[in-house]
C-alpha cells in the first residue's frame, strides 16, 4: 500500500442527483468481506490493515469493468464499545486518507478511538486504487501552471493554451477511467467500503473537499449515515460546484491576508517584512508587481524563475496555516534584495501526474465549465481590480474549459431531506473554504445540520487550526451524538 507521505496536502491547493433515483441512489450491492492484510510504508501504525475493494467503474453499467479502490483501517481500541466505522475523507480532489488511521486519526480522542474503526482509502484513480495518469509534460505540473495565474498584464491567453494542452492530454492518455472520476462516483464507492466493512451505517469526518464528498454521501445515501462531521466546507452550488471553489480564494485571501499582515509586522518577530500590517499588504503588491517585470532567475525550481505569480502562489499556500507564514515573510524578505530562498522540496513527478489526473477528472466531470476566454477574461480583469492580492486567478480558466467532454450527470443538489446528523465545524478565517462558502452549505442542509463557527485562522479546524472549544464540540458529537441545539461560535 501506499507509504505515508507529506505530499497528501498538495491536494488541498488545486483546488467538489436529487434523492435516492439513478445509478447511485440505491442501497450498494452486497460486498464480500475485505480480505485484511498488513500495510507496506513505514511510518504506520503496527496495528494499521489494508485491503482492496473491487467496484464498477461505471455504476450504470454495474456488471462491466472493475477497478479497485484501496482501503485501511486501525480497528476500534475497546471492542464493548464499538459503534462501527468512522471513515476519514481527504480533501482534494487529488488527495487519499490511506495514511490517516494511523495518523490524524491518533489525535483522536481516546473515547472516539475506543468506539470507531479508523478507516482511511484511497479514491478512485488515485495510487494505489486503480490510478489513472495524464502523462503531462512536467512543465504543466507546477501550480502557477494547474491554478489559471493570469499573465502580468491579465491576459487569459496562455492559461487557455495550458487548459488545451491539459485537456487533449488526459482525453489521449487518461483512458477511460478519467471518464468515470467524479464525487459521485466517489460517494458510490464508499458505500461499497461501507457494504464490505459490514456496517448498516457510516461515521465519516470529512475535511475540505471531502465535506463535498460527505454531503453527497449524505444526500444519496442519507439512511446510510451516522455521525457526519463536516470540517472547512464548500459552496454545493450544484450549478458551478469547483468553479466556486476557486472563486472563493479572492474572499478566503482578503480573510487571512490580514492576520499574516499583523504577524510580519510584529515587533521582535525575526521575520518582520514592514513596520505596519497596510506596508505589509502595500509592500507585498509593489514587489509582485516588480517580479512581473523583472523575475529572478531561480535555478532547479518550478518553473525556474521567481515571478510575480509564483510570490502569490507563495502567499496562497502560506496562509492555509498560519506555521507557514514564515515562508512567504522569507521569500519577501529575499526578493526584495534580489536573491531566491531555498529551492522547496517537490513531490516526485509521479505523484504530482497521478494528483493532477485526478483533480482535472473530479472538477471537469463534476459540472460543465464555459468555454469562452472572452467571458473569463472579463471576469478575471473585474476581479484584478477588486481583489488586487490574488491578480484575477480566481477567476481564470482551469483545464475544464477546454475539456471535450460532457459531464455523465447532473451535479447532485444537496438539500434538506434526511436525518439531522451532521455537524459542520468552521474556521472564522480560511483562505481554501471561506466562511461564506461554508454557510452555503449550512443553508442548503437545513435542519440537517448544525454549523460550530471556530474564532481561528486557517484551513482545517477540527484537531488542527481550530480551537479548544470547536475540539470539544466535535469529539463530544461523534464520542456521545451530543450536538447543539443550534447554530454555535466558539470564541
Amino acid at each position: 500500500m501506499k507509504q505515508i507521505t507529506k505530499y497528501a496536502a498538495l491536494a488541498a491547493a488545486v483546488g467538489v442527483v436529487l434523492g435516492l433515483a439513478g445509478p447511485g441512489g440505491a442501497s450498494a450491492t452486497p460486498a464480500d468481506p475485505l480480505k485484511w492484510a498488513t500495510c507496506e510504508g513505514p511510518g504506520l501504525d503496527p496495528r494499521q490493515q489494508c485491503a482492496t475493494l473491487d467496484v464498477p467503474m461505471d455504476y450504470s453499467d454495474p456488471d462491466g469493468r472493475k477497478i479497485q479502490i484501496a482501503v485501511s483501517r486501525i480497528p476500534g481500541e475497546k471492542p464493548s464499545a464499538h459503534r462501527g466505522a468512522l471513515l476519514l475523507i481527504p480533501g482534494g480532489p487529488g488527495g487519499d486518507s490511506l495514511a490517516d488511521p494511523s495518523g490524524k486519526g491518533q489525535k483522536l480522542p481516546q473515547s472516539v478511538r475506543d468506539a470507531y474503526d479508523l478507516v482511511g482509502f484511497a479514491p478512485r484513480g488515485m495510487a494505489p486504487s486503480t490510478a489513472v495518469d495524464c502523462k503531462l509534460d512536467p512543465s504543466d505540473l507546477g501550480m502557477t501552471k494547474r491554478l489559471p495565474w493570469p499573465a502580468p498584464d491579465g491576459s487569459v491567453a496562455e492559461n487557455m493554451a495550458t487548459a488545451r494542452r491539459t485537456a487533449e492530454a488526459c482525453a489521449r492518455k487518461g483512458g477511460e477511467l478519467i471518464r468515470h472520476i467524479s464525487t459521485a462516483n466517489e460517494a458510490r464507492d464508499l458505500d461499497r467500503v461501507r457494504a464490505a466493512l459490514g456496517e448498516t451505517k457510516l461515521s465519516a469526518w470529512g475535511v475540505s473537499y471531502g465535506t463535498y464528498v460527505g454531503a453527497v454521501y449524505s444526500q444519496l445515501f442519507p439512511h446510510r449515515t451516522d455521525r457526519i462531521v463536516l470540517d472547512s466546507n464548500n459552496n454545493p452550488d450544484p450549478t458551478r460546484v469547483t468553479r466556486d471553489w476557486l472563486a472563493a480564494f479572492e474572499v478566503g485571501v482578503e480573510d487571512n491576508f490580514p492576520e499574516f499582515a499583523k504577524w510580519a509586522s510584529r515587533p521582535g518577530n525575526p521575520h518582520r517584512v514592514a513596520a505596519t500590517p497596510a506596508e505589509v499588504r502595500s509592500g507585498f503588491l509593489r514587489l509582485a508587481a516588480r517580479l512581473d517585470r523583472h523575475p529572478l532567475p531561480w535555478p532547479g525550481a518550478d518553473p525556474d524563475r521567481l515571478d510575480g505569480n509564483v510570490l502569490r502562489q507563495t502567499m496562497l499556500s502560506s496562509l492555509y496555516d498560519p506555521d507557514d507564514y514564515p515562508t512567504l515573510a522569507k521569500t519577501i524578505l529575499a526578493a526584495r534584495k534580489g536573491t531566491v530562498p531555498p529551492v522547496p522540496e517537490a513531490p516526485p513527478e509521479s505523484v504530482l501526474q497521478n494528483v493532477a489526473a485526478v483533480g482535472v477528472g473530479t472538477i471537469c466531470n463534476d459540472v460543465d465549465w464555459p468555454e469562452s476566454a472572452a467571458a473569463y477574461q472579463k471576469n478575471v480583469y473585474d476581479s484584478r481590480a477588486k481583489y488586487p492580492l490574488t491578480a484575477g486567478m480566481p477567476r481564470g480558466p482551469m483545464v475544464c474549459a477546454a475539456w471535450p467532454y460532457e459531464p455523465k450527470e447532473p451535479a447532485v443538489h444537496v438539500t434538506d431531506r434526511g436525518p439531522s446528523n451532521i455537524l459542520l465545524v468552521q474556521n472564522e478565517r480560511d483562505v481554501a473554504t471561506p466562511l461564506a462558502g461554508a454557510r452555503k452549505l449550512r443553508q442548503a442542509l437545513g435542519g440537517r445540520a448544525v454549523m460550530v463557527t471556530v474564532n481561528s485562522t486557517g484551513h482545517d479546524a477540527y484537531l488542527a487550526n481550530g480551537n479548544a472549544c470547536g475540539d470539544r464540540t466535535v469529539s463530544r458529537f461523534l464520542a456521545t451524538g451530543e450536538r447543539p441545539d443550534r447554530d454555535t461560535y466558539c470564541a
